[in-house]
């Protein structure tokens, strides 16, 4: 079980690493000195990206690095990433650049920044990366030692582990006051992590994997459309079940015809030219299912706020709860708690009640009620905090505390991760039921690069809510200052907008034709795993 310990310690740093750069938005703008669009827009950007690449990620899995190498690379990314962001803060390059050594915005120099963006890039890559093969690669390692159900001696530890450095990620890290060490003990982490990881190829304690798997399926997508244009003047048969002279043995999807062509009998040695019927169907299932995809980005946007503008809230409000001062980190730990409590619970109560083909919808938009009442909720606590400022004379105080407790935000974090949790097992679910069965591996790839469109796409809303707001109103909402925002009329426009994306979903949800989920013992068991 060496191996088990080598790959779970990767595991471990991931979490120490995830609960530092949760406040990075605090950094940027405490440090870096920049406006508060200016920071979302640097972290939903990161956040979203390494959300998204795990499905270019998966890609090259599958066509021409496998699981283990790419694990390997990724994790030397990582690390390279996290000891740059430990160095990019002002007391490292000081002297060698000229900068002064303070935690203050004159301190920020060409080299830190240089050195911050490329740590991000390396960041992210890692992320997408262990997202991409670290649960299936250790599933790989341990065999069949999990077949009767026991702990085996090390997963024990492990497991306690992965319970204990939540703990030192909320507590400890946040108490150490100089950003370089608090970046620094993640970057340490996963540096040794990474060695770690590495001398079990020294040591051959990994099992093969096996060969690659056959090709990537978006390969095929992209030959059926290469196929399909190739044969453009290609007549096809009237009766949409005929082809090739033959009917169709199984079932077909009438829409998107145009495809068909791809499968035509001529140039069928070519494989950029002639695609197989189960390829063709396989590539037009997949089509039809983005109007779907794209009624989910929305919970994405609502999700962005959480560790951005709700952050940058939660910095400025009292974090006392009596003598005790609580850290931010603390609203990461409760927002993963629901995320994965509602994920469970849904399951249950859902499976109950409902057929189970249509579980997954149901969740998605049960998602979508929960970002409405999330922005409805967070728009009437930033009007309290707005009335707390102006009783108290704080509005050109933006560094100064607001006398009213951090703890009001509570529930909108906790909504958030009823969202996260949902939305995202809804969608790993729907897909795993809807697309065809080349393309199931892709499901958690697609859950996670959904909402991370959405965390990207937010960068846009906050820009054209702004300059929509500057030209109706004669003043953006966006200020330099959070105490001169109105963040409550954005929380009210993303409300909005999420409810009309609700009903755009409900019509193109019953404009859907679903599937039969597969055997009900998996299907639950999938569900509760994603």
């Amino acid at each position: 079980m060496a191996s088990f310990v080598r790959i779970s310690a990767l595991v471990w740093a991931d979490i120490l690493t995830l609960y530092a750069i949760f406040v990075m938005m605090t950094y940027l703008t405490n440090v870096w000195g920049l406006t508060i669009t200016h920071a979302a827009a640097i972290v939903n950007v990161f956040t979203g990206v390494a959300a998204i690449m795990p499905i270019g990620m998966a890609f090259l899995v599958d066509t021409f690095m496998g699981d283990k190498w790419t694990l390997l690379l990724s994790s030397i990314a990582y690390s390279i990433g996290m000891t740059s962001l430990a160095m990019s803060t002002p007391p490292f390059l000081s002297n060698a650049a000229g900068n002064c050594g303070a935690y203050k915005p004159e301190c920020i120099g060409d080299a830190q920044k240089v050195l911050f963006y490329t740590a991000l890039a390396l960041i992210a890559i890692g992320i997408s990366g262990h997202i991409t093969s670290l649960g299936s690669f250790l599933e790989q390692q341990k065999g069949d030692q999990d077949d009767s159900g026991k702990k085996t001696p090390w997963q024990v530890p492990g497991i306690c582990v992965v319970m204990l450095l939540p703990i030192v990620g909320c507590f400890a890290l946040p108490y150490i006051k100089p950003w370089s060490v608090r970046f620094g003990i993640p970057a340490i982490c996963t540096v040794v992590a990474t060695f770690l990881f590495l001398s079990g190829f020294f040591c051959s304690s990994y099992k093969h994997s096996g060969t690659l798997r056959p090709g990537s399926p978006l390969t095929t997508v992209l030959r059926v459309f290469v196929a399909s244009a190739s044969k453009m003047f290609s007549h096809l048969p009237q009766h949409d079940k005929e082809l090739n002279g033959t009917l169709r043995p199984g079932p077909h999807t009438g829409c998107l015809r145009c495809l068909d062509k791809a499968a035509i009998e001529p140039n069928k040695q070519d494989r950029w030219k002639h695609c197989s019927e189960e390829e063709v169907e396989d590539t037009k299932i997949f089509i039809c299912m983005i109007p779907m995809w794209m009624t989910f980005i929305m919970c994405g946007v609502v999700i962005s706020v959480g560790n951005t503008f709700f952050l940058e809230q939660a910095d400025k409000m009292n974090h006392k709860v009596g003598k005790l001062k609580v850290p931010l980190p603390i609203f990461k730990a409760f927002y993963d708690l629901v995320k994965d409590g509602f994920k469970a619970r849904y399951v249950k109560v859902a499976g109950k009640v409902i057929q189970e083909k249509y579980v997954a919808p149901c969740g998605i938009t049960i998602a979508m009620l929960f970002s409405i009442l999330c922005c409805i909720l967070a728009a009437g606590v930033e009007i309290s905090r707005l009335d707390v400022i102006r009783r108290h004379g704080l509005l050109d105080k933006p560094n100064d505390k607001i006398p009213m407790s951090m703890f009001v935000l509570l529930p909108q974090y906790l909504l958030l991760g009823a969202i996260d949790g949902i939305s995202n097992s809804s969608i790993d679910q729907f897909f795993t039921n809807q697309a065809p069965k080349s393309m199931k591996r892709y499901s958690q790839f697609f859950s996670h690069g959904v909402i991370g469109a959405g965390t990207v796409g937010s960068v846009l809303s906050v820009y054209v809510v702004s300059k929509v707001s500057e030209r109706v109103g004669g003043k953006s909402w966006f200020q330099d200052t959070l105490n001169k925002s109105r963040l409550d009329n954005y929380y009210w426009t993303l409300a909005v907008l999420s409810f009309i994306n609700l009903v755009l979903h409900i019509l193109v949800a019953l404009w859907y034709k679903y599937k039969d989920p597969p055997n009900k013992a998996t299907w639950n068991e999938e569900f509760t795993k994603a």
